[in-house]
């Protein structure tokens, strides 16, 4: 079954945060991705070889997240610890300004259907949610294939679009700006 257009289930876990050079634990919960656009990205664990290349292309991408009032969670099944020592340790991760969380009990790779169980790791999966804690994007695929930030700013400024502009839908390759569809008898046979 999808999770597409359903509420992300209750959790609580920590992850770590380093804004403006101070480094702290903080509490991430279902409540935390409402009110605000939120994407998280799922990974398979801390002090691999891929990740930090998303990781520090997340952080590139940042404050084009930010104007698009949205958050950023990096989700691996490691604890906050690890990812404390992981961003003071790599040079890509520590661009990280944004919650790297943990999820040692794997409660968030199950819900997102992300745990591989004989590894105890997640998937790579992408997930755009709503303010109002809905799903609107899944991307899930295997690990040996990195992605690119630039199609989840993509796919979170269309879900965004759609979401202000009812019975509109975006086109393959839609971009910001560009044309829109509006679903109707008269398009069917015509495009």
């Amino acid at each position: 079954m999808s999770i597409i257009n359903t509420t992300v289930p209750a959790f609580k876990t920590t992850a770590f945060v380093n804004r403006g050079g101070k480094g702290e634990f903080i509490e991430v919960s279902d409540a935390s991705l409402k009110g605000k656009w939120s994407v998280l990205i799922f990974m398979p664990a801390a002090f691999t070889f891929n990740c930090p290349t998303e990781i520090e292309d997340a952080a590139e991408h940042y404050a084009e997240f930010q104007k698009l009032e949205t958050e950023v969670y990096i989700v691996t099944t490691d604890t906050h610890f690890s990812h404390k020592v992981w961003h003071e340790t790599s040079a890509a991760v520590g661009k990280a300004k944004f919650p790297l969380v943990g999820d040692p009990t794997h409660t968030l790779t199950n819900a997102f259907g992300v745990h591989i169980p004989e590894e105890g790791l997640a998937l790579r999966g992408t997930f755009v949610i709503n303010p109002d804690g809905v799903i609107k994007t899944a991307e899930i695929h295997s690990n040996e294939i990195a992605r690119d930030v630039k199609e989840t700013v993509r796919k979170l400024k269309a879900a965004q679009y759609t979401a202000k502009n009812p019975g509109q839908v975006c086109p393959a390759k839609w971009n910001d700006g560009a044309k829109t569809l509006t679903p109707s008898l008269d398009l069917v046979g015509k495009i």
